[in-house]
């Protein structure tokens, strides 16, 4: 069996705020590279944050359990090809990059890069309420879906609990014609949306 690296790191305490931003691919290379999968095509979380927090796989077999550190010190991160590639504090060989395939990444929210005014991250907006011009509450943020062009906040109505079917959510696209300063003191996104819609 192959085991996780013994890491000889301090062991920080799991953050109050970490946020799911990937997960270990594969082995990249001969001396404990690894190939890393973002959750967002905007990996500045992964660049940013040099403690990565690590819970194994969701699918992992079984009988065969496997084991990883709880963290991670990141050493370089880096573009590669059409991928990311990191190297870690610990991991000095293909095997070792091995035994942390599947992993879960996850970093603490305090990392991540501050947004400029007009951005924001869809972690973020999770959560907030959305409430049109006439004052009523829409519903909750419960996801966003990027169509390409623009994003689309998927609200969950109010007044309903989750899970809804597809055709019971509200979906507004994430643009200035519909969508108006984001409160984040408040948690509110005012929008230009009839309840009619």
């Amino acid at each position: 069996m192959t085991q996780a690296p013994d890491l000889t790191v301090d062991t920080p305490a799991w953050p109050d705020d970490a946020i799911e931003v990937g997960r270990v691919l594969d082995a990249w290379g001969i001396k404990g590279w690894m190939k890393i999968l973002s959750h967002s095509p905007d990996a500045q979380a992964l660049f940013a944050s040099r403690r990565w927090f690590l819970q194994p796989s969701e699918k992992a077999l079984p009988g065969k359990p496997h084991v990883v550190p709880p963290v991670l010190k990141i050493l370089s991160v880096r573009d590669h090809a059409d991928g990311i590639v990191a190297q870690a504090e610990g991991v000095s060989d293909r095997n070792g990059a091995e035994a942390l395939k599947g992993a879960r990444i996850f970093v603490s929210r305090s990392t991540f890069p501050e947004p400029d005014a007009d951005e924001h991250y869809w972690i973020d907006l999770i959560g907030m309420s959305v409430v049109n011009k006439d004052g009523t509450v829409l519903g909750e943020v419960i996801d966003l879906l990027d169509t390409g062009p623009h994003c689309v906040l998927r609200i969950l109505p109010a007044g309903r609990t989750a899970p809804v079917k597809p055709d019971e959510e509200i979906l507004i696209p994430f643009v200035n014609a519909f969508v108006g300063d984001v409160d984040k003191v408040a948690r509110v996104i005012p929008v230009d949306w009839d309840t009619d819609y």
